[in-house]
């Protein structure tokens, strides 16, 4: 028996002693956060960076948004305005799409015709002249700023619709992220310092046609101990520890009522050799990052509950308030199906 197993499975009583003289453990931010291991460049963000990335995009694209609103309201009062203008001419331009229908074109003779004597004769022709001019320049005038405002609104109602599609898009990834942190613990279990994502483990076997899981006796060979685990246990800690996870780890252990003795459980530690509760960042981070693999992947896995950091985790319930002979703050415990 190795000495970190010896460790593991000897002085429960000393162990525990020793436990009780910490209050719990140091708050995170006494440690600086430890620089990333050699080959860990590409990890995921943490959640916490992650969400206040996302409020700061939602709150740049919402306040787009409204400006983009605002310019919309002003170009909608100038179109209206142009609007209003051309209705002002309205009577000046039925007069003369009337004389268009009758003559078949508008001109000098059709209204000159009109006239009765050479005074109104004259009188007719300037006004006609100074009509025809004024129209057309009015006319002018009026449609080219109807048609820059509008114009300008179907480019701002385009933008309007893009500026909605992106703070719409910020909304969903930012709840996204506060769900995908409520999933894992939440702040109060993690301090937000838990990878955005996890790598997705291969699923385990022995899986049941109506998507339960069989029974499983304990006859696999435990890497850990001289024990005995199930298959699907087996199963769970090559795939966590082929998701990274290599520091110490004890499954089977006899003299308790719960899942170790079946060969169903391990509790992996965030030490490299025996248990020591977490008291910086890269424990905290460790232990995080291990209960949210094997949350995220329960159902893969077939996880029947994850203890770790005085919370528990069921897959029906989610994250509660965990009391037991162990609070967890020194490794995360799985129980599988």
């Amino acid at each position: 028996m190795t000495a970190p197993l010896r460790r593991w499975l000897t002085p429960v009583v000393a162990v525990f002693a020793a436990f009780a003289v910490f209050a719990g453990p140091l708050p995170a931010a006494a440690a600086p956060k430890p620089p990333k291991p050699a080959g860990h460049d590409d990890d995921p963000p943490m959640l916490n960076e992650l969400i206040e990335a996302t409020n700061r995009d939602y709150t740049k694209a919402k306040s787009k948004l409204e400006k983009s609103k605002k310019k919309q309201l002003k170009l909608a009062v100038e179109v209206r305005r142009a609007e209003a203008d051309l209705d002002a001419l309205a009577p000046q331009v039925a007069e003369i799409a009337t004389q268009s229908y009758r003559t078949g074109r508008v001109g000098a003779i059709a209204m000159l015709l009109q006239s009765n004597a050479p005074d109104s004769f004259i009188h007719r022709a300037a006004a006609l002249d100074e009509l025809n001019l004024v129209n057309s320049k009015k006319l002018g005038e009026v449609n080219a700023v109807k048609r820059r405002a509008e114009t300008a609104k179907l480019a701002l109602d385009a933008e309007v619709r893009e500026q909605q599609k992106l703070t719409n898009d910020m909304a969903r990834k930012k709840s996204d992220a506060e769900k995908s942190l409520r999933l894992v613990g939440g702040v109060g279990l993690t301090g937000g310092l838990v990878a955005a994502t996890s790598p997705v483990a291969r699923p385990g076997p022995n899986r049941a046609a109506d998507g339960g899981w069989k029974p499983e006796s304990c006859n696999q060979n435990d890497p850990t101990t001289s024990g005995c685990i199930t298959a699907r246990t087996l199963h769970m800690y090559k795939e966590v520890k082929r998701a990274g996870f290599n520091r110490f780890v004890g499954c089977y252990r006899p003299g308790d009522k719960w899942e170790h003795p079946k060969g169903r459980a391990c509790d992996w530690s965030l030490q490299n050799s025996g248990f020591r509760p977490w008291y910086n960042n890269d424990t905290r981070i460790y232990g995080n990052n291990l209960a949210a693999f094997l949350v995220r992947n329960a159902d893969r896995l077939g996880v029947y509950y994850v203890i770790w950091n005085r919370q528990i985790w069921f897959p029906a319930t989610g994250w509660s308030s965990y009391s037991g002979p162990s609070n967890h703050t020194d490794h995360v415990h799985v129980s599988m199906y």
